[in-house]
């Protein structure tokens, strides 16, 4: 993707460079405090780079607001998530390469609109006020107001493209994943049954951070997937599924919601 990757971690140099060699990081740092983690991001933003921070602890809270984009994962601490601009709903670090590629579509689908629409009225406009009358050359009033509203269906059209928007690369449960010269074989599992219910009281995406992180705290809960605009959970079941299903009501009211089976 063009990006420089470094791994700042508060463990080990050993176990640092264990995982940096597994995933192909040359730039590690390791055995950092906070401080040191936050010092680091605002070296390479003094250098002229532009930082994101990817975490999900305590400790990674003031790099993450200090990073021109901090990423938080979902299931990480509150405040982690409360210092972070973007806050990934599973505990997937793929997300990560996913919210850059979305990022990256949606720039150049917001570039495509604002060319069109500028070349558009660059060429009508003038046309419509007459500059080419002298030579015969006039706009129908009725022909111009539909070739603005066809411009504008034009670039709303183009924008909901996004809509059918996928990663370019496939996801771990979809077969192997490539790291560095292992491949890790994520075997297929056996169909499970799927729950749905009803939350009430979410009120942002910190709310949906909270309540997913709570489900997948929950015994036999897998795949969780959190709406605020439906108000409504979703995860797969393994083992008993009412016992499953009780527990994760329980966990989403002890988080401070209310959630019941759909």
């Amino acid at each position: 993707m063009g990006l420089s990757v470094s791994l700042l971690t508060g463990d080990n140099e050993r176990t640092a460079a264990a995982v940096a060699a597994r995933l192909g990081v040359t730039d590690v740092i390791a055995q950092v405090l906070p401080s040191q983690k936050e010092g680091r991001v605002r070296e390479l933003q003094d250098a002229g780079e532009r930082v994101a921070m990817v975490g999900d602890g305590v400790n990674d809270a003031p790099a993450l607001a200090r990073a021109d984009i901090g990423l938080a994962i979902g299931a990480g601490t509150d405040v982690a998530v409360g210092s972070a601009d973007i806050v990934l709903m599973r505990s997937d670090p793929r997300d990560v390469a996913s919210a850059i590629q979305l990022s990256r579509a949606t720039l150049a689908t917001i570039r495509a609109g604002l060319f069109w629409a500028l070349v558009y009225n660059a060429i009508c406009i003038p046309l419509a006020a007459g500059v080419l009358s002298p030579w015969g050359i006039t706009l129908n009033p009725m022909i111009g107001a539909a070739a603005m509203g066809l411009s504008s269906v034009c670039v709303v059209t183009n924008a909901l493209r996004l809509r059918s928007w996928q990663p370019s690369f496939s996801r771990a449960e979809d077969g192997p994943a490539q790291i560095g010269d292992s491949d890790v074989v994520i075997p297929k599992e056996e169909p499970m049954d799927k729950v749905e219910l009803n939350v009430e009281g979410m009120m942002c995406q910190h709310c949906v951070a909270h309540v997913t992180s709570a489900l997948e705290g929950v015994t036999g809960a897998s795949n969780v997937a959190v709406s605020l605009d439906n108000k409504s959970a979703s995860f797969e079941v393994t083992g008993d599924a009412d016992a499953v299903t009780d527990a994760a009501i329980a966990a989403i009211v002890d988080a401070g919601y209310e959630a019941t089976r759909a």
